[in-house]
């Protein structure tokens, strides 16, 4: 008599989380999480959650970053996060689902903070220039 059973599993999941962690590799959870895709909602969130987790990757959903408003519990952006070892199968996944992030996406959120603060500089430059020249030629 084997001492593995080498036939499929016969064994009936117990509950939803027995089943999900029953579809999980394990090659998949190494490293830290790193942001993949993002849903705007919740329940967008959760399909690519789902997507992700039919190909093996697990994943975690976390509230973008300025959105947490308990009053609106399930309203507003989410980021999903995968491990760095499941990063390349899931951005392949959701490449193929056309639901992989846009390049705006993908910037960080200084990057749009530096270009705001640069544009404010810029016309208050050019404000100051204004009122300088208009300075001058009333004088």
């Amino acid at each position: 008599m084997p001492l593995v059973h080498t036939g499929p599993s016969q064994e009936e999941p117990r509950d939803e989380r027995h089943e999900r962690a029953r579809k999980i590799h394990p090659e998949y959870t190494r490293g830290e999480l790193v942001r993949v895709a993002g849903g705007r909602n919740q329940a967008e969130a959760e399909l690519i959650q789902g997507l992700l987790l039919e190909e093996g990757v697990p994943s975690m959903l976390r509230r973008t970053a300025g959105f947490d408003v308990p009053d609106f519990l399930a309203a507003g952006p989410r980021d999903v996060m995968v491990a760095e070892s499941g990063v390349a199968v899931a951005r392949e996944v959701l490449s193929m689902s056309e639901l992989a992030p846009s390049e705006a996406e993908e910037r960080p959120f200084g990057s749009r903070a530096v270009r705001i603060f640069a544009g404010l500089l810029v016309v208050g430059f050019f404000g100051l220039l204004l009122a300088w020249v208009l300075y001058q030629s009333a004088a």
